[in-house]
């Protein structure tokens, strides 16, 4: 059965969430009336879903700007969910998960997801994020009609940014809006060290050291994709990516 709630956010024109649309997939009534409310509180429209078929109907009947989805859902899981969203537009996923396993997450980020929360969270955290996803579909957006000159190219691996696309030896990567994002911000200092504060804060926007572990998976999935030879830990410190010797 289909279990959803619907509110317009009262006075959301005034609000950074103003009039953006986001769907709440937990199956927990307290986790998700919790999330509801902040979101609520935040300027967003919101509805909820309790279990994996409601949450693939809603998604399709009212259009989301932004899913946050636990994975273990009646029905079937959040990644299946995740799957099924994605293959019917693209939109920005947060995953939560109770189980603190790097399997799941980075299963999720090959599904779709942008990114992840480990149960239990703090509801500001969890607004902030949901905050610099959207902007960061904003900004996607935005380079996507601004026409830059040229190809980045490293090598094999070769950047378009106008087109936000990502090619290794000729042939297409699909990468999320995230791991682009993560990709292009180290390819703009090619073989520098980037800390992983100085990562998050870049592509995240957010500058709390507790979300380095969400850089480390990111950078694990980057790495399936690209080739894990061109991306270089530095122990202790972060990350580079490798280029050809001149």
């Amino acid at each position: 059965m289909d279990q959803t709630q619907t509110s317009q956010g009262g006075t959301a024109a005034a609000t950074p969430g103003a009039q953006r649309r986001v769907l709440v997939v937990e199956d927990d009534p307290t986790i998700v009336d919790a999330i509801a409310a902040r979101l609520r509180a935040e300027g967003f429209q919101v509805q909820t879903a309790t279990d994996g078929p409601a949450a693939v109907d809603t998604a399709e009947a009212w259009q989301p700007d932004l899913l946050v989805l636990d994975v273990m859902l009646p029905g079937f899981d959040g990644l299946e969910v995740c799957r099924r969203v994605q293959a019917q537009r693209p939109v920005p996923v947060m995953m939560l998960t109770a189980r603190d396993d790097e399997t799941d997450m980075l299963v999720g980020l090959g599904v779709g997801a942008d990114d992840y929360m480990t149960k239990p969270f703090s509801m500001r955290e969890l607004a902030a994020r949901v905050h610099v996803l959207l902007r960061r579909v904003e900004r996607a957006a935005l380079a996507a009609h601004t026409p830059r000159s040229g190809i980045l190219r490293l090598g094999e691996l070769e950047i378009d940014h106008a087109q936000r696309r990502v090619r290794v030896r000729g042939t297409d990567v699909h990468l999320t809006p995230t791991e682009f994002d993560l990709l292009v911000c180290l390819a703009n200092t090619p073989r520098a060290v980037l800390s992983r504060e100085q990562l998050l804060a870049e592509v995240w926007d957010w500058a709390d050291a507790s979300g380095t572990r969400t850089v480390d998976s990111h950078i694990k999935a980057l790495r399936r994709k690209i080739g894990a030879e061109r991306i270089r830990t530095v122990h202790g410190v972060g990350y580079a990516l490798e280029t050809p010797a001149a």
